[in-house]
């Protein structure tokens, strides 16, 4: 007998829920009919368990199912006969066979079989055993309530830690991350010890719920193969299926819903080590003004509480975020309740209070979750709506918009020592891409939207001009630190004169840092922070009184790469090939594609080039290519470099079967496919024309963009190369014999053969 489950597979209107009740139905009756053609042996019963036993099978789900008997039964041919059809079916099947005694006694030590029986449900054989089953694992559950709560709550703990967030990872697991299935399970398990008898929120929770599980049914569906993780590659095609346009209002839908499951799990396990003397917190009931009381790391608040006040809202997050503690969700729902709203302008204490709460950092960020949780953020702030759960779906951003201003601004409170206005930093910090959650570009959305902001909470007109720059130039020090050459005394005067204030500049070199790090690991390393400080000392200088050309110093080639040239020149016939674990020099005769050549073969070697310079004088050129790399051969470099240098290595092809091997190992870390673009900036440099390219990063890429440069007699200067996930953003100083290039039509061919390089297979 088969299982026959395509009709279902196919039937798109069968979404979550909906869908695993049919599933395990169909599946229920298939197994009761094999029973049904099989003489059961008596003292034998079939039951399910688990994820099959709760009715909830998702197209790839196994199938968790045990065979109980009592001592004597003869069981072992019935057993065959059951699993051998599941397993020709193709489905994974979680079979045991023992006695209720024996599955009993494995539960008492292996939790995930204790969790398991608290679903068993019976689907064949001796009822009865199958109920005592039920009766008796429940029994023995709830025997060690606090012992068994307490081990729910550190497989809670580790299962977060290995899986992460759903709500801020680009590929959420979608059942063990923090905020997914698993979560809401453990809190039905918790419930079953008799310790959390907390009932509060099933609603949302259901819904929440309900969310999670149609996006991995249909996960399971569309990929179909088992797993959990939803990643980037298959969510537009999830989100078509349930209805979105696309898969960002999914994925922010998903943020939500896990969100809202984290919120309740949180208070849950709260209230579960509140209920443990060993857990409980020595702290004395302490009582504020406005009806604040907190007791045990549990604020809440009185019936004297003015809930009109709007100033209550900032005192409860001050509060919780001072003594880093629970906040009562009954004390935030009567919040989110009242009528209070924030006065247009701002009182100054209310003010106060707000950049209060920010500047108290880490604490600050889960005390204002808990206000946004029920909407309260957007009462402080109306403009913070869209910006809710938004995803940014992309590698270099970990965190949603919201999250990330959270992030942002508890990051910035570190730094309030750089700056003569803490306040303004915190604030600057939380605003500075509150556009985000807008049509249109993010930094002029925001503009618009922090000249509102700060006017209703009644800051001056030079501290609005502040906090408006700050998010108008918040991107503008780590591009120029990235992507423009730090030594060009034209690159400082440009920052100067775009900012021309010292108190901005160094809000500016403080949200840059706390930005960055909000941002994610591959957003800010110990380079890009040597670079921003550089450009930001260099710039403090120039606003102070300095000329650029005072301050850049002595620029490239310094003394020891002019003692390298002296080397070459005098002693190795013009020749030379300096290695070390960063640096890659190379003096040579000047000749063309002499840069691009050298990255053919570094890339050949598998070395990443972070940046590069070059420099030619009385017929020698000298490049050196700063590189990342896990660890290189050094003698295969340098005789590949030999051959290559010399023209007799052929790198176009060699470079090609590169491309073609691992062309497939560069994974897709963005939503957002980048479309290959060129542009000039011929205000960078004194001296040179700056190009930035901007595509998805391919596999030499430098090599491919700087030869079609050569064939056009365009000379490298220095190059800055940047990965942001799976693009590149590369900015090339370059001059045509000797000068800037100031013909359009001429930067009209240029960028016709880069993008064709770019694009060429």
């Amino acid at each position: 007998m088969e299982l026959q489950r395509n009709d279902l597979l196919t039937d798109t209107t069968l979404l979550g829920s909906a869908f695993t009740k049919a599933y395990t139905t169909r599946v229920d009756e298939w197994i009761r009919a094999i029973v049904a053609e099989l003489p059961v042996p008596p003292g034998a019963a079939l039951v399910a368990m688990g994820g099959y036993g709760r009715g909830e099978l998702a197209p790839q789900s196994d199938l968790d199912i045990a065979l109980v008997h009592t001592v004597d039964a003869e069981i072992t041919e019935f057993a065959e006969k059951i699993w051998y059809p599941i397993w020709d079916a193709g489905i994974k099947l979680g079979h045991r066979v023992d006695t209720i005694d024996g599955l009993l006694k494995i539960a008492r030590t292996d939790l995930e079989t204790a969790t398991a029986l608290l679903s068993v449900r019976y689907l064949g054989g001796d009822e009865p055993l199958a109920l005592d089953l039920a009766v008796a694992a429940s029994d023995q559950w709830r025997h060690n309530p606090a012992e068994n709560a307490a081990l729910l709550g550190e497989r809670v703990d580790r299962m977060h830690r290995e899986h992460g967030e759903v709500a801020f990872s680009l590929g959420p697991d979608l059942k063990s991350g923090r905020g997914g299935m698993r979560d809401v399970h453990s809190l039905d398990w918790a419930r079953a010890t008799g310790v959390l008898v907390d009932e509060s929120n099933n609603v949302s929770l259901e819904d929440a719920y309900e969310t999670i599980l149609r996006a991995r049914v249909e996960l399971h569906r569309r990929s179909n193969r088992p797993g959990d993780r939803l990643v980037l590659e298959i969510q537009d095609d999830v989100a078509v299926a349930l209805g979105y346009r696309n898969a960002d209002p999914m994925m922010a839908d998903i943020a939500r819903a896990a969100r809202t499951i984290a919120w309740v799990s949180d208070a849950a396990w709260f209230w579960v080590g509140r209920s443990s003397d060993t857990h409980r917190r020595a702290t004395d009931t302490e009582r504020f003004s406005n009806g604040i009381v907190i007791e045990s790391g549990l604020l809440s608040l009185s019936s004297e509480a003015n809930l009109d006040d709007p100033m209550l809202i900032l005192d409860v997050a001050h509060g919780a975020a001072s003594y880093d503690c629970f906040v009562d969700q009954a004390s935030l729902e009567r919040l989110a309740a009242s009528s209070a709203r924030f006065p247009d302008p701002w009182s100054d204490e209310q003010r106060r209070r707000f950049t209060d709460v920010l500047r108290l950092g880490r604490s600050a960020v889960t005390a204002l979750e808990a206000l946004d949780q029920v909407g309260l953020m957007s009462r402080i702030l109306p403009e913070w709506e869209p910006n809710r759960s938004r995803p940014q779906r992309n590698e270099y951003h970990r965190f949603t918009v919201d999250r990330h201003l959270l992030e942002a601004a508890a990051e910035a409170s570190t730094r309030t020592d750089r700056v003569d206005r803490d306040d303004l930093l915190v604030l600057g910090a939380l605003l500075h891409d509150i556009g985000k959650g807008y049509p249109g570009d993010h930094t002029d959305v925001g503009v618009e939207l922090i000249e509102t902001i700060a006017g209703r909470m009644g800051y001056s007109e030079r501290d609005q001009s502040l906090l408006i720059d700050m998010c108008r130039h918040h991107l503008l020090l780590p591009d120029v630190a990235t992507r423009r050459d730090l030594d060009d005394d034209g690159t400082i005067a440009l920052v100067a004169d775009a900012l021309g204030d010292t108190e901005l500049l160094h809000l500016l070199g403080a949200l840059t840092e706390a930005d960055s790090i909000a941002t994610g690991p591959s957003a800010w390393n110990a380079s890009k922070a040597t670079l921003v400080r550089t450009l930001v000392d260099r710039v403090h200088h120039v606003l102070k009184g300095a000329t650029p050309e005072d301050v850049v110093g002595e620029g490239f080639p310094g003394a020891n790469e002019r003692a390298l040239i002296t080397k070459a020149v005098e002693e190795q016939n013009g020749f030379l090939i300096d290695l070390s674990a960063t640096t890659v020099t190379v003096v040579q005769d000047d000749r063309p594609g002499a840069f691009s050549r050298i990255a053919g073969v570094l890339t050949l070697n598998g070395l990443d080039i972070v940046s590069a310079a070059a420099h030619t004088e009385d017929g020698v050129a000298l490049s050196q290519f700063i590189v990342h790399h896990d660890q290189y051969d050094a003698a295969r470099v340098e005789k590949q470099l030999l051959l290559g240098t010399a023209g007799r290595l052929a790198l176009e092809a060699r470079v090609g079967e590169r491309r073609d091997t691992y062309a497939r190992s560069i994974k897709r870390t963005s939503a957002k496919v980048v479309a290959p673009s060129v542009t000039f900036d011929n205000r960078s440099s004194q001296n040179a024309t700056v190009i930035e390219v901007n595509c998805r990063d391919q596999v030499g890429l430098l090599y491919r963009i700087s030869q079609a440069m050569s064939e056009m007699g365009i000379e490298i200067l220095t190059a800055r190369i940047q990965t942001i996930g799976d693009a590149i953003i590369d900015a090339f100083y370059v001059t045509y014999e000797s000068e800037k290039i100031l013909d359009s039509q001429f930067l009209v061919e240029i960028e016709r053969a880069v993008l064709f390089a770019i694009e060429k297979k």
